[in-house]
């Protein structure tokens, strides 16, 4: 319990250190004029309060990753505290509070805009595209997810493909409709469920502190039972995404930053709400811990379970919270990746919308846009999800090393602090270079040999950056 409480308090803590660096770093103007009122079309930017913006912000970045990969993640032992209070702070916070900020900027530009204004216009291509097929897996991963979750809260009365008809023809809604006509509305609702699941697991927590695995030097190692398949590194810093760091924020960001009425609001919504969610992942961590006795009792319950995290959630909700409580704490779970999902789609619309400079207002506009996304979602649904959620995974952490580089590079030209991004964006990208060397849906390679290859790619890229700041320093 004392790893788990002293990772709450640094988390907390860190919020209001580091992030007030960091926005000292951005410096932050009130004055500066906002994308909400310089581009308003009463679609997608729309003056919100910030209360608002910081539940929607929180919602749309909290899916299936902060649950989900957290506990999956505490299959590799306490180290996973350790990753998810570093990660968040030093990666995931970072990452998503500028590219919010630098979008705000930017007039509310998507991400493959901002990145490609500081990457190049090779980089802005590649982004458009690897980010538009992101989205879409983003969308077909939290169909399937919330829709096993009813399935299981209904006992199986309501069928499996009803409730994925369900959840996708609101996403067909919240994706067409102005953000504050739908998501603007019901967000709060589901945050408050979220909430309660997040306050209610953490008083069961505080109920059963002896049964958690404390980290020391003698556990700080990888405990999960296929080790040697699954090394720490990479696999627990891309198992453990949405609750420590996750490329996917960087899509959500610009769109509240369409909706945020002053910057100096940035550090609430865009690091208040990544701090939020490494809380929860906190959180589903030490319960799949204590629930089952420690490392080795969830790891034997997944065994039996094929893996399936969404049966531990519903052991845990029904046990720990009662039968009320765990239809509560059940829903917000399931609200969090219906919440992030629906988001991914009007992400996706954006982009394209950029991409061809398409005017948004109208509803036949926005439809035509969207169609093609749903119709590549409906496909992907017939593939096996597990495959898809491999590739996701990669896919996300890979945004998201792109997404750091971005920004090192516009506060190298801005003459801001970039070694704030630097550290992550070359950390990310040996965790990133080795996944796809190892893995299985990767190249396989032996351990040795991926760990080399991803040290001189790493080396290359921090060798490419120094040598384009000094010559941007020689010509300035």
């Amino acid at each position: 319990m004392i790893t788990f409480v002293v990772a709450i308090i640094f988390l907390a803590g860190m919020y209001f250190l580091y992030g007030k660096y960091v926005d000292r770093v951005f410096k932050p103007d009130k004055n500066m004029p906002m994308p909400c009122v310089t581009h308003a079309d009463g679609v997608d930017y729309v003056p919100l309060p910030t209360w608002k913006i910081f539940l929607i912000q929180f919602l749309n970045i909290a899916g299936l990753g902060p649950i989900f990969g957290a506990i999956m993640g505490a299959m590799y032992g306490p180290v996973v505290f350790l990753w998810i209070a570093l990660g968040t702070v030093f990666g995931g916070a970072v990452h998503d509070y500028f590219s919010g900020m630098i979008s705000i900027r930017s007039g509310g530009k998507s991400l493959p805009e901002i990145t490609g204004n500081a990457l190049g216009l090779t980089a802005k291509q590649v982004m458009r595209v690897f980010t538009v097929l992101l989205m879409v897996l983003v969308g077909t991963v939290f169909v399937s997810g919330p829709a096993g979750l009813l399935t299981e809260l209904t006992h199986h009365v309501i069928d499996f493909r009803i409730w994925t008809a369900v959840i996708f023809c609101y996403y067909v809604v919240a994706t067409l409709f102005p953000i504050d006509k739908i998501i603007g509305k019901i967000y709060p609702v589901f945050g408050l469920a979220l909430l309660f699941m997040a306050f209610g697991l953490l008083i069961a927590l505080a109920l059963h502190p002896a049964d958690m695995t404390e980290l020391s030097l003698a556990n700080m190692r990888n405990m999960h039972p296929r080790a040697a398949a699954l090394p720490l590194f990479p696999m627990l810093f891309v198992t453990v995404a949405c609750g420590a760091i996750s490329g996917f924020h960087a899509t959500q960001s610009p769109l509240m930053a369409r909706c945020i009425k002053t910057e100096h609001a940035g550090r609430k919504v865009f690091f208040g709400a990544m701090v939020a969610e490494g809380i929860v992942a906190l959180i589903w961590a030490a319960a799949a811990m204590a629930f089952f006795k420690g490392v080795p009792g969830l790891q034997n319950f997944m065994a039996e379970n094929k893996d399936n995290a969404a049966v531990v959630v519903n052991a845990i909700s029904g046990q720990w919270l009662g039968a009320a409580g765990s239809v509560l704490a059940l829903l917000g779970v399931i609200a969090a990746p219906i919440t992030s999902a629906d988001t991914a789609f009007r992400s996706a619309r954006l982009i394209i919308a950029d991409m061809f400079n398409f005017s948004q207002k109208s509803l036949w506009k926005r439809l035509a846009v969207s169609a093609p996304l749903f119709l590549t979602c409906f496909v992907l649904l017939q593939v096996n999800f597990d495959v898809i959620w491999r590739y996701f995974a990669w896919s996300n952490q890979t945004l998201a090393m792109v997404t750091l580089w971005a920004i090192t590079v516009y506060l190298s030209r801005s003459k801001k602090n970039y070694w704030i991004t630097l550290v992550p964006a070359l950390f990310m990208t040996a965790v990133c270079t080795t996944y796809i060397l190892i893995a299985k849906e990767g190249l396989s390679l032996p351990h040795t040999l991926s760990y080399s290859i991803s040290g001189c790619v790493t080396f290359l890229l921090l060798t490419v950056f120094i040598r384009k700041r000094k010559s941007q320093s020689r010509k300035a």
